[in-house]
């Protein structure tokens, strides 16, 4: 099977960690799977978020590239330069494919440029109808989407990488006063750093990351410890060092370092929004808390967190499940085409 998507290596986001596990996870269950991604292209840096490299006129390229493979079954992940060639190369030929929504691009565009969400989902909307099946990460996104007017809304959660993030009793901030309240993610303006960072807080405040925001939030919060990124045993050993890990984005569609945190036995905090009031609904006080009062939820965290209770919920999530509910979303590419012949799951 193909997928087409414009967060690919070298970027490092929930996206492309979900699409390279998944790839993973497929090449175990015998399915054959390849990632076309921006890095085969000519690029250009992104307005306003320079990390970020966008394709530049890849449609023909594209095309070779997608006849050459001749899948069995078409994915494309995301609404950029490539999704949207890759949606207009499969329309051409008749391919049906199906699409997932995992980035709040309306809300983004948004912050960055006023641009009413409602002309931004409405042609989100005519984007993803094209497709057959568009797959999303939590209940909540799918009734928000289905409220939204999108259709044929198929469920994909996500997992965590256990073997990688584990509980680590060590001290990973010598010398910052307890507790270490963390963030983990991109510095962007759409992460709503600023709310945890502006919070009167015991302890120390950590950030985990690089973004286009790193400068700014430094100037305006010079006693918080910004760490840098963390790949790998690095970063698990942020996770498992701290007391508390603050989710305060109120725009992702899932938020893989919840589970990340979790997974190393750190409760979280967060907004009762999609993605938090999600994945924490099913652990209980042990594993974190979501209040539209940030610092209550920061707080109940920290007094309630249960590191082995936070572990025990992490590992209920598997990237290979995850895997196989993939494969069971898929539709071949031509009618007629029997897509059952992918190796058997489970």
């Amino acid at each position: 099977m193909l997928i087409v998507s414009d967060a690919w290596r070298p970027q490092v986001n929930g996206v492309v960690r979900t699409l390279a596990t998944l790839v993973a996870e497929l090449a175990a269950l015998g399915i054959v799977a390849e990632v076309i991604g921006p890095d085969r292209f000519r690029t250009l840096p992104c307005p306003t978020y320079p990390d970020i490299r966008l394709s530049v006129l890849p449609r023909r390229r594209l095309a070779r590239m997608m006849a050459a493979f001749a899948p069995d079954a078409l994915h494309i992940a995301t609404e950029g330069p490539l999704g949207i060639a890759a949606r207009r190369i499969a329309r051409r030929r008749g391919w049906t494919f199906t699409t997932a929504f995992h980035t709040r691009f309306p809300e983004y565009l948004r912050a960055r440029t006023r641009v009413p969400t409602r002309l931004s989902y409405a042609w989100l909307r005519r984007f993803h109808a094209a497709g057959h099946g568009l797959m999303v990460a939590t209940e909540s996104l799918r009734q928000e989407l289905a409220a939204r007017g999108f259709q044929d809304l198929r469920a994909w959660s996500r997992g965590v990488d256990l073997a990688l993030f584990q509980p680590e009793p060590q001290d990973s901030y010598p010398g910052l006063p307890r507790p270490v309240c963390l963030y983990v993610g991109r510095v962007a303006v759409e992460k709503n750093i600023a709310a945890f960072l502006a919070l009167d807080l015991p302890g120390s405040k950590v950030v985990v990351g690089e973004g286009p925001q790193l400068a700014a939030l430094m100037r305006h919060y010079p006693t918080v410890h910004f760490a840098g990124l963390k790949h790998g045993e690095a970063l698990s050993r942020a996770y498992a060092g701290a007391d508390v890990m603050v989710f305060p984005s109120r725009t992702d569609t899932f938020g893989l370092v919840m589970l990340e945190s979790l997974a190393c036995g750190t409760p979280v905090a967060a907004f009762p929004v999609t993605g938090p009031k999600d994945v924490l609904a099913g652990g209980g006080d042990a594993i974190g808390a979501v209040d539209t009062d940030l610092r209550a939820a920061v707080l109940r965290a920290l007094a309630n967190g249960d590191r082995i209770a936070c572990r025990a919920f992490a590992e209920t999530f598997s990237w290979r499940a995850c895997a196989e509910r993939f494969v069971t979303n898929l539709v071949p590419i031509r009618q007629g085409l029997d897509i059952t012949m992918l190796p058997a799951l489970g």
